[in-house]
């Protein structure tokens, strides 16, 4: 059994005072699923910055199981990621001003990594919770795919034995209530719920399921 989970969220960013990612790892670092515990990370919205404060943590920790949140403000649900690509093509700047254009996460890397989390079965197992959750093919461009593909990079070159992937949520109300007009959103409760879910098939799946109706997008 894995005894150790690592769950990274990012600090709020483009204006925002909330980002539902961060609550999420502190709300729930400490806890347990099965016998093991999660430690919650907040990473800086940096490129760069943040893949060096997660490889410190991977290195301290020793995590089995990483799972890596981050806010999607135009999704409605929870969204498992299958893919990520050695790409930044920041559409805006990050915390740091940084607004990187079309260059590499990882400079000789693969062009991308798979997840090695049991997406399919965890996109099941939250529908079948009532939770309104899908499998997307793309984390973006931004500093989610940033450290999406730095952590499976670290997973496959320097942690072999760890697997790890990456899972976007919505904003919550209070941050769709501000925009014009407004937009989806979930309650921190529910994404709760649903990250435990995910954490809780992922520990018990090594294998994926096979499950009907395509990619469950």
């Amino acid at each position: 059994m894995t005894s150790r989970i690592l769950l990274t969220g990012f600090e709020p960013f483009g204006g925002e005072r909330l980002n539902p990612s961060q609550a999420l790892a502190e709300a729930l670092h400490g806890q347990r699923v099965g016998e093991a515990e999660i430690t919650g990370l907040v990473l800086p919205c940096v490129f760069d910055d943040a893949l060096a404060v997660l490889n410190q943590a991977l290195d301290a920790h020793r995590p089995g199981l990483v799972l890596a949140l981050g806010q999607a403000g135009s999704r409605a649900d929870l969204t498992v990621e299958r893919v990520a690509i050695n790409l930044n093509d920041a559409r805006i700047p990050d915390n740091a001003g940084r607004q990187p254009i079309d260059t590499p996460v990882v400079p000789g890397g693969p062009a991308a990594y798979f997840s090695t989390l049991p997406i399919k079965a965890i996109v099941a197992d939250l529908r079948a919770a009532g939770l309104p959750a899908s499998v997307s093919q793309t984390a973006g461009t931004f500093v989610c795919n940033h450290v999406f593909y730095g952590l499976m990079h670290a997973l496959a070159t320097r942690h072999p034995g760890a697997r790890g992937g990456f899972m976007h949520v919505p904003l919550l109300p209070g941050q769709a209530a501000r925009l014009a007009p407004p937009t989806a959103s979930m309650a921190l409760e529910t994404m709760r719920e649903g990250v435990l879910i995910a954490l809780r098939t992922a520990l018990h799946e090594r294998v994926d399921r096979v499950v009907g109706g395509g990619a469950l997008d």
